[in-house]
């Protein structure tokens, strides 16, 4: 493929962060899907042109900071909650955390640029573009934020992939049908073959399991309650307690649905009670009174032995707590520090944690047994990870996510949170209940797709039928392994050329 020559006159590096750059607008909320083929064209076509694996490497890396630096630009929020304090460490952390996750791409890169020949440079970096992308999602506790799964959800051809293949699959599968096109003119038989033997497989996807239509509900009206906490203000003393009073109204009001019936559940944002589970005698006969006979399911903190845990516990109508899981994935520099003696020497705490030491993880990933049926539970950052939901012990009959999203500004990042929450449940066929203290709250059906929300940065609540669930996905049996295989394959195969003429040296 060769460049226009205003795009040359940039320069490959500087092309290559601004490539960068443009394929970020693929991600929620632009959503703009065309952006990643032109982006995956552009940074193909250069990599075949770099000189060595150096270059390579440097190419794959900028590339790399063009599209997280923008992709990821939320990441600044959380420090201008306490701007006085952390403000100052926000443009540091944005690119801390694009240059770290774009040392994954250039690595793929830089491996491919050494094992391929010719042709075969772009096959090795399909495969090794796919082992770093399960790296990332893995590796010191995972960030797989920002995956290509992501920018092209809009279309319902991802939702139908997924829960054969997982996001990770889609992945391959996006850079099989787009990378090899920059080699039309000098091979269009092997430049077009895997576009279109993708492009068979998306159209079979739909035949092979039905999609959207009309989803059979179960008898159990549910309500998400969103009190839209602005976190500058969620724990001030003078009105973290209006924030409960407003969620007991919208607890006790009447369904928002002309006919409709009152919730056998309820559902509370993450951390929604501003106090520790220990004390909630305090306040459990307010909770009774406004659940009016509804189960409540609600986030809070709690101490154990010196512990102190993100929870979520679920409240039977006579105020007893009949279940409660606390979250295992916690978010680092978060939730909890890293090398936290070190960090304390600075007065440096993690920004999410209300205890001075940081949460502590709990120790067992588990269902919750409620009115609507088992439950796994997942606590905000949780929901980025499809391997967590893998783990569920058993299959439950739906996921609940909640979270506290004003963590991640009004603009992309509460978006890019809700995309993945509709990835997993299209991955597990099953439905998800998603209460967010800032929103989006949503339900969504077990094929990925919104059934009802209501808007960001709005207080309210919703009242809706839960969809049943779909018969277990292929991705919910196999999880990540068949994608990681297929990488490994296509890194073997695109070395063969180079075995072979090193095998011919030796022979000669």
């Amino acid at each position: 493929m060769i460049l226009p020559p205003v795009l040359r006159k940039a320069g490959p590096f500087g092309l290559a962060v601004g490539a960068g750059a443009l394929m970020a607008q693929g991600l929620a909320p632009v959503s703009a899907i065309w952006v990643m083929p032109l982006a995956l064209l552009v940074i193909a076509a250069l990599f075949q042109s770099m000189p060595t694996p150096r270059h390579a490497a440097a190419l794959g890396w900028l590339f790399g900071c063009g599209y997280f630096g923008f992709g990821l630009s939320w990441i600044m929020e959380p420090f201008q909650v306490d701007a006085a304090t952390y403000g100052w460490m926000a443009p540091f952390a944005l690119m801390l955390m694009a240059g770290g996750l774009s040392l994954f791409w250039g690595l793929a890169f830089w491996a491919a640029a050494r094992l391929g020949r010719g042709d075969w440079r772009l096959l090795a970096l399909i495969g090794f573009w796919g082992l770093v992308e399960l790296a990332r999602a893995y590796v010191l506790t995972g960030f797989p934020w920002a995956g290509f799964a992501q920018l092209a959800l809009p279309g319902d051809v991802v939702l139908r992939a997924v829960p054969w293949v997982g996001s990770h699959g889609v992945m391959l599968a996006i850079l099989l049908a787009i990378l090899p096109v920059v080699l039309i003119r000098q091979r269009p038989f092997w430049a077009l073959v895997p576009a279109v033997l993708v492009a068979v497989a998306m159209a079979w996807l739909p035949e092979a399991r039905p999609f959207g239509g009309n989803l059979p509900l179960t008898e159990q009206t549910v309500r998400l309650v969103q009190p839209n906490a602005p976190q500058a203000e969620k724990w001030l003393p003078e009105k973290r307690w209006l924030f409960v009073q407003r969620m007991l109204e919208y607890t006790a009001a009447e369904p928002d649905r002309a006919g409709g019936r009152r919730p056998d559940l309820v559902i509370w944002p993450e951390t929604s009670i501003p106090t520790l589970q220990n004390y909630i005698d305090e306040i459990r006969p307010a909770l009774i009174e406004a659940a009016r006979g509804a189960e409540l399911l609600y986030g809070i903190q709690r101490e154990e032995n010196g512990r102190y845990m993100n929870s979520a516990v679920v409240m039977s109508a006579e105020g007893e707590a009949l279940d409660i899981y606390d979250k295992m994935h916690l978010v680092p520099f978060g939730e909890y520090m890293p090398l936290p003696k070190l960090w304390e020497r600075f007065g440096v705490f993690g920004l999410a944690s209300r205890a001075k030491g940081g949460y502590a993880p709990g120790t067992q990933r588990r269902l919750l047994d409620t009115i609507a049926g088992r439950a796994l539970p997942l606590i905000c950052y949780e929901g980025v990870f499809a391997q967590d939901v893998n783990a569920a012990p058993a299959r439950p009959d739906y996921l609940v996510l909640i979270t506290n999203d004003a963590w991640f500004g009004s603009y992309s990042g509460p978006y890019q949170h809700l995309v993945q929450a509709q990835l997993r449940a299209a991955e597990q066929g099953l439905p998800m209940l998603r209460a967010a203290n800032t929103g989006v709250s949503a339900v969504i059906d077990p094929y990925g797709q919104l059934r009802d929300s209501l808007p960001l940065n709005t207080a309210g609540y919703l009242d809706a039928r839960l969809p049943e669930p779909l018969p277990p996905t292929l991705y919910s049996r196999t999880g990540d392994w068949p994608t990681a295989l297929v990488a490994l394959l296509l890194v073997g195969v695109s070395g063969l050329p180079r075995l072979v003429v090193k095998r011919r040296r030796t022979l000669a």
